[in-house]
């Protein structure tokens, strides 16, 4: 009896164990679900006929301004440098990647700094010019709409740009040939053969930039467009009401499945196989001249509007600052954000493993929707996921609390909400996906064979995972780890949510400076969060480059 109880244990513990994680990837979510449905002042009526309207329309036009300009320099990107030779292209890029390690809300605080009335660009306007009052001139305003699109777009469109561009590079060199043949011009290539073949790609970069800015909170606080996470802090934390603040959750939480399902049905019909030989890859064409330096500069401004501009002011006011920034309580808000950055990113590689490894040995529908569920919370805005892991972290905290109170005359105080505890499940489920899915994509290419092998010389399932495939997947599962890593040194609407009192890190720092007009006081942290932010991109540009390069005729 007991061998053949831990036989059933040995063969569904890792089914088990998946799903554990699945369900408390799916509570948040559920939690938010139940208090809009069941909230204790019912706040929709009122929503609706006041903010609601506004929430909603500023949210579309900035997904949708964001989106197209995100689109078109990222596609623009990809193409020019997978088709075109020019001027510094290796340099270059790689370097359109660099904007990726910038937070859009770091980028949002330098240009308003920099282009605000009493900013240099101004100021120096006025003296050239003569100019003594703003009647005088006209200046765009940076704090608006226009501005949040253009920030958030600067730092988002490389979502687009990395998978446009590989895609690019992985299209057939037979279909180019015969396009050319038939007289096609290499822009009509572009749009009749090229596009419609990367659609797919697109779609998920598009996707992956939408869900973005529905998530950005600090931009749009700061530029006061009053967007759904916006409104979702000011309806709990203003108005003091955290049902309300749960159905403004369910209603993003109700766009990011509309954004899923739209990108998944745009491709429903499609499948893409590669023709292509490796060593034989798409020719490229030599811009010289006049047409080269006006591609190294194209391909160049959003490099330098999305990284060079912001790193060179956040350096000189790090370096002006530097006495001041450098302390004791930089050192806390340092060590707070590696610490929890570094526990999140551990754990969800470990969890992240169980559920590829799970999938690999249960290769069933169910397992695969399972799967899918732990990832959903990549998906969801950080500010529904504090919301869903504070509603049932705080009534387990009021049940002890009451009943030590009761039986004990003690209180317990808070035991799971506003502790780290509560910050890094919040990342954890946010960023399980991202481990999950890099380590995935290596144990995928592990042949069965392998594991076969293992089994007929005695060893056991986690055996085999410890001595065959962890060995194997080492680097990607690393590479993985790094970014979650990255990620949740900058996530910030989760971290404002569910930070204990007097607990900062790197990033609410930042928030908070800016919020009081003291950047500079604040771009030593910010510039720590976007050096880091740079080890990524060299290892996905990596990735990326490990497609063939592109010949020239």
């Amino acid at each position: 009896m007991h061998s053949k109880l831990k036989h059933i244990l040995v063969k569904h513990g890792w089914l088990m164990t998946s799903c554990t994680i699945a369900f408390l990837v799916s509570l948040p979510i559920l939690a938010v679900v139940y208090l809009a449905i069941f909230p204790e002042e019912n706040a929709w009526p009122h929503l609706i006929d006041t903010v609601l309207p506004t929430y909603l329309k500023n949210t579309a036009i900035l997904m949708l301004g964001v989106g197209s300009l995100s689109l078109l320099v990222g596609t623009g990107a990809a193409w020019l440098v997978s088709m075109y030779n020019f001027p510094g292209k290796k340099i270059l890029s790689w370097g359109l990647l660099l904007p990726f390690a910038v937070p859009a809300y770091v980028i949002a605080y330098v240009y308003t700094d920099l282009l605000e009335f009493a900013g240099p660009v101004q100021s120096a306007l006025r003296d050239i010019m003569g100019w003594t009052s703003s009647q005088d001139y006209w200046f765009p305003s940076i704090r608006s709409m226009g501005g949040a699109i253009i920030m958030m777009s600067l730092v988002l469109y490389p979502y687009i740009y990395m998978l446009a561009r590989a895609a690019f590079l992985e299209q057939s060199v037979s279909l180019y040939r015969v396009s050319r043949s038939l007289g096609s011009s290499p822009f009509n290539f572009f749009i009749r053969v090229s596009l419609p073949i990367a659609r797919p790609a697109l779609a998920v970069g598009l996707s992956l930039v939408l869900m973005e800015t529905l998530n950005d909170f600090g931009t749009v606080d700061y530029f006061a467009v009053r967007t759904l996470t916006a409104g979702l802090y000011d309806t709990w934390l203003n108005m003091g009401n955290l049902g309300g603040a749960a159905q403004i959750a369910v209603l993003m939480v109700f766009v990011v499945v509309v954004l899923i399902f739209l990108e998944r049905y745009s491709r429903r019909k499609q499948k893409q196989y590669h023709s292509r030989n490796q060593g034989d890859p798409i020719p490229t064409t030599e811009l010289t001249g006049l047409r080269g330096y006006l591609a190294s500069f194209l391909i160049l401004l959003p490099i330098l509007l999305g990284f060079i501009v912001p790193f060179c002011i956040l350096s000189k006011y790090a370096y002006e600052n530097f006495s001041v920034s450098w302390d004791d309580q930089f050192l806390s808000y340092a060590l707070n954000s590696f610490g929890l950055a570094a526990t999140a990113a551990i754990i969800t590689l470990i969890l992240g493993i169980i559920l590829t490894y799970t999938k690999r040995l249960n290769s069933k529908p169910s397992t695969d929707l399972m799967v899918g569920i732990s990832s959903l919370g990549y998906a969801i805005p950080g500010a529904v996921l504090a919301i869903g892991i504070i509603i049932p972290f705080a009534a387990f905290d009021n049940l002890v609390d009451g009943w030590m109170r009761e039986y004990f005359n003690f209180s317990t105080g808070l035991i799971l909400s506003g502790t780290a505890f509560a910050i890094i499940l919040s990342y954890s489920v946010r960023f399980l996906a991202v481990a999950s899915g890099s380590v995935e994509s290596s144990l995928s290419k592990v042949t069965p064979n392998m594991d076969m092998a293992a089994r007929s010389l005695g060893h056991t399932q986690l055996q085999t995972l410890i001595k065959i495939h962890l060995p194997i997947i080492r680097k990607s599962a690393l590479t993985g780890m790094l970014v979650v890593f990255v990620d949740c040194l900058k996530e910030l609407p989760a971290t404002l949510i569910l930070r204990p009192f007097n607990f900062e890190t790197l990033a609410t720092q930042v928030y908070q400076f800016a919020s009081d007009e003291l950047i500079e006081q604040s771009a030593l942290s910010a510039l720590v969060i976007v050096l880091v932010g740079i080890i990524p991109i060299i290892l996905l540009d990596k990735s990326i480059n490990r497609k063939p390069h592109s010949s020239t005729r």
